[in-house]
């Protein structure tokens, strides 16, 4: 049996679609078929996307309820990726950041509601629950997100399920950080730093290196969101998933990423007073929808080398299009 046709899902919006995640989400849709609209406020471009019938680029913001209540219509799934994503981009305009992580996620699933969407896919963090001791942290555990980014994350969890119904499908994921090559690349996150570092520096300095740090391949990202659009709705309802890889230090993630770029990179150990260190447990969404991750950190950092090698990236230690941060400040958004 044709599982697209049995749960009748055909038209799919992703939000931030042009982000990181949605440069090799939406292509993956498409491969499946999907009709795929993107809104994004496009600041790193589009031009990664190939043209497709199947596929409408909407350059907006999801702040504007007018453009979200015409582009949900027809939607069958929503899947939220937008957001002003990391701690340093959040906390350079704090403003900003609540208004398009927090104030902005209400309305957004009201008007996908509204509009009769069957499904909403939230993409929340792994570090909403802070600080944990424990050995495995899971799905039901007390959260203590330690940002004002995490926090709105956490919020938003609690705002979705206040919506959700038979008809109206939400589940909310929370992901490790995510590694490796993307059409949009970023270069600002754990694994493709020490990666762009040990292969053109031939040099990584870590900061501290006991901090744990999980992460999880793209391929295997959009893998999940794959999973989540079909899943049976019995199995997803008001459900809230970890997905990650295996939970590492940021020493491990060096040596990981060192053996793929060459034995001649230095790793450097430095002192921090950055002492946050987030571990998951995915073993809830490897029990309910048997998804297992399938790739990793070496992974990751073997499809950098082979990016670098072929000089994809124009100017990869500076060009401020693959430093979040650094293109927030350019642009000084609104």
């Amino acid at each position: 049996m044709n599982i697209n046709k049995k749960v009748k899902i055909k038209n799919i919006l992703v939000t931030g679609g042009a982000g990181y995640v949605g440069s090799m989400l939406v292509p993956a849709l498409l491969k499946k078929k999907y009709n795929v609209t993107v809104i994004d406020l496009m600041i790193y471009g589009n031009n990664f996307f190939k043209k497709n019938k199947k596929l409408k680029l909407i350059k907006g913001d999801i702040r504007n309820k007018k453009l979200l209540n015409k582009i949900t219509k027809e939607q069958d799934v929503v899947i939220h990726l937008a957001c002003i994503s990391n701690d340093p981009s959040f906390e350079l305009n704090p403003t900003l950041g609540k208004s398009i992580n927090l104030d902005a996620f209400e309305p957004l699933v009201k008007i996908s509601k509204k509009n009769k969407v069957k499904r909403f896919i939230y993409a929340s963090s792994s570090s909403v629950y802070g600080i944990k001791k424990d050995k495995n942290v899971i799905e039901k555990m007390k959260l203590s997100p330690l940002t004002d980014y995490s926090k709105f994350k956490a919020k938003c969890e609690k705002i979705l399920n206040k919506y959700g119904s038979d008809d109206f499908i939400v589940t909310t994921i929370r992901p490790a950080t995510v590694c490796g090559y993307g059409s949009r690349q970023r270069l600002d996150v754990v694994v493709n730093i020490l990666s762009n570092l040990a292969f053109h520096n031939r040099k990584i300095t870590v900061f501290g290196g006991n901090q744990l740090r999980p992460n999880i391949h793209i391929t295997d990202m959009v893998n999940v969101y794959l999973k989540l659009i079909t899943a049976p709705k019995e199995k997803i309802n008001y459900e809230v998933f970890n997905v990650g890889g295996k939970n590492q230090t940021v020493m491990q993630l060096a040596k990981d990423v060192k053996s793929v770029m060459g034995k001649d990179v230095k790793i450097v150990k430095m002192k921090t007073n950055d002492k946050r260190s987030y571990h998951i447990s995915s073993d809830k969404i490897s029990r309910v929808l048997k998804f297992k991750t399938r790739y990793t950190v070496k992974n990751a950092a073997r499809d950098l080398k082979l990016a670098f090698q072929k000089k994809i990236f124009t100017n990869p230690l500076n060009n401020k299009k693959f430093f979040n941060i650094k293109t927030m400040q350019a642009i000084k958004l609104k």
